[in-house]
C-alpha cells in the first residue's frame, strides 16, 4: 500500500507478487514511483526508449517484484545498456544497488554507459568468478541462454553462480527469445524452449514461481532467415549469401522484436 507522505512517494514498494502455482500468469497492480521515473528518464537513449513497447520495462520489473533499496544483479549488460539505464538509476535513487556481471570488469564501453554519478551513483562491477555470495535481492538474466546452450556447462555455471549470489528469497527474473517446444536449444535460432530454461534453474536449485506473457509476441514465427537477428533491433538482412528483398525486411520489420519468455524463480 503507497502511504500518502510525498517526500517518501519515489522509495515507495511495488505490490510484490505472492508465490504462485507454476505456469501461474498474474500482473502487480500497484505503481512504483520510483521505478516509472527511471523508465522516464531523460538519459535513456531515444532508441532504447523505443524499445518500451515490445519489452514491457515497468510490467516485467513488477511482475518480478523489484523492489525499492534491493540489492540487483544484471548479467552481462552489453555496450547499449537497455535494463541498465532503468535499473542503476532505480537502484540509486532508492538507496538499493546495482552490480553487473561482465567479461571483464574494466570493459571501457560499460563504464562510459554509467560514468554520470549524478544519474547512476556507485554502480558495481564484478565477473561471474567474483560474484558476492547471498548478497542479491534479485538477478536479472536477460537473453542469454541462447548462448550458454551451446557452451558445455555454460548454462549450469551462469545458474549455480546466480544461486549462490542471491539471499535467500531472492528472485531470479529471466527474460528469453522463446521457441516453440520440442525445439533443439542448440539450434543456434537465438531461441530457446520455455522448459529448458525452467528445468535447467530448477536443477540449479531455484524454484518456478510463474511465468507471464507480458513479453509474448503472436507476430513472430520464430523461424527467420537469420534467426532471431532477422527481427528488430539487429535487423539482419543478409548472411551467407542470402539477401532479404524489401518486402521481406518490411514483413520482418512489421513482426516487431521477438516473442519472449518472461520467468520468475525464487532461492528457498
Amino acid at each position: 500500500m503507497r502511504l500518502a507522505v510525498p517526500t517518501i512517494a519515489a522509495f515507495l514498494a511495488v505490490t510484490v507478487p505472492a508465490m504462485a502455482h507454476e505456469g501461474h500468469d498474474h500482473h502487480a497492480v500497484a505503481t512504483d514511483v520510483a521505478l516509472k521515473a527511471a523508465v522516464d528518464g531523460a538519459w535513456r537513449t531515444a532508441e532504447n526508449k523505443d524499445r518500451d513497447q515490445f519489452r514491457h520495462p515497468v510490467e516485467s520489473l513488477n511482475f518480478w517484484g523489484l523492489k525499492p533499496g534491493a540489492q540487483i544483479v544484471e548479467y552481462y549488460p552489453g555496450a547499449k545498456g537497455w535494463w541498465t539505464e532503468i535499473l542503476a538509476p532505480y537502484a540509486y535513487k532508492t538507496k538499493g544497488t546495482y552490480t553487473a556481471v561482465l567479461g571483464k570488469v574494466d570493459d571501457p564501453a560499460f563504464w562510459a554507459e554509467v560514468a554520470d554519478k549524478s544519474i547512476y551513483g556507485e554502480v558495481k562491477a564484478t565477473t561471474l568468478a567474483d560474484l558476492p555470495a547471498g548478497q542479491a535481492d534479485l538477478v536479472l538474466i536477460a537473453r542469454a541462454f541462447h548462448n550458454w546452450a551451446r557452451q558445455d556447462g555454460a548454462t549450469e555455471r551462469h545458474l549455480d553462480a546466480a544461486f549462490k549470489a542471491l539471499k535467500s528469497g531472492g528472485v531470479l527474473a529471466v527474460e528469453q527469445h522463446r521457441a516453440p517446444e520440442g525445439s533443439d536449444p542448440k539450434a543456434g535460432t537465438g531461441y530457446v524452449p520455455e522448459s529448458y530454461v525452467i528445468e535447467a534453474a530448477k536443477k540449479a536449485g531455484f524454484v518456478f514461481v510463474a511465468k507471464s506473457d507480458i513479453n509474448a509476441n503472436a507476430k513472430d514465427t520464430r523461424d527467420h532467415p537469420f534467426g532471431v537477428w532477422t527481427l528488430k533491433p539487429i535487423r539482419r538482412s543478409e548472411q551467407a549469401g542470402r539477401t532479404l528483398t524489401v518486402e521481406e525486411r518490411a514483413k520482418y520489420d512489421a513482426i516487431g522484436e521477438s516473442d519472449r519468455m518472461t520467468l520468475t524463480f525464487r532461492k528457498p
